[in-house]
């Protein structure tokens, strides 16, 4: 349940062959910098606005959004009023970044959208994931340890400080919830608003609360 074979359709990013290196999705969040200085320049199609910063034509970027270096932003993406990216973002095709949406190291597959107000940060967004208004992926724990993906039945050690979230393609993430560090949420699954995800969520799954979580009829 916690392999990028099993939580996304690589065909849906740019990142598909920098992606086929690894087997957990975690792995790859050291080397998104570095992958997108690589392949920023392949991409003739795209204009490097600023260093480091290529953006395809037919998207739209706001007057007021902040494109931090190196970045790449996909055709048809929207990035909306006042979002901030940090950096360390490949933003793939038909996106939303919406207004005060905080986006760092990550990968946001094609038809992702984060639309109002969240914080994005060292996590990988599957295919036409969706999260809702005022949701965030927290990626730092309270005592600063190392994080460690959990499942009923096994631990896997990141080794990493900081793992934000890890969203299987169209997932559909409530307003409002907390993905807390290192989250794995399986392919079709929904979350419910206002909740407190840890763990790893099977796919086709509801998280209604920690002690209610059902499969999908």
């Amino acid at each position: 349940m916690v392999e990028i074979k099993t939580l996304f359709s690589l065909d849906h990013t740019l990142a598909k062959d920098y992606l086929e290196q690894f087997t957990y999705p975690w792995q790859a969040l050291k080397g998104i910098h570095d992958f997108i200085l690589e392949l920023g320049p392949t991409l003739k199609e795209y204009e490097e606005r600023q260093p480091f910063v290529w953006v395809h034509p037919s998207a739209t970027i706001a007057p007021s959004a902040f494109l931090g270096a190196p970045c790449i932003i996909g055709p048809e993406t929207e990035v909306r009023h006042g979002a901030f990216i940090r950096g360390n973002a490949l933003v793939g095709a038909g996106c939303v970044v919406g207004n005060s949406v905080e986006l760092k190291n990550v990968i946001l597959f094609d038809g992702v959208q984060t639309p109002h107000y969240n914080y994005v940060g060292d996590s990988i967004l599957g295919y036409k994931s969706h999260m809702g208004a005022g949701s965030i992926t927290s990626n730092v724990k309270s005592d600063k340890s190392l994080i460690v993906v959990k499942t009923e039945k096994k631990q896997y050690p990141t080794e990493l400080k900081k793992v934000g979230a890890m969203l299987g393609d169209f997932v559909e993430v409530g307003c409002n919830s907390v993905m807390n560090p290192g989250t794995i949420v399986g392919r079709h699954s929904q979350i419910y608003p206002v909740s407190c995800v840890r763990g790893v969520i099977p796919s086709n799954s509801i998280f209604k609360d920690k002690d209610h979580i059902v499969r999908k009829a």
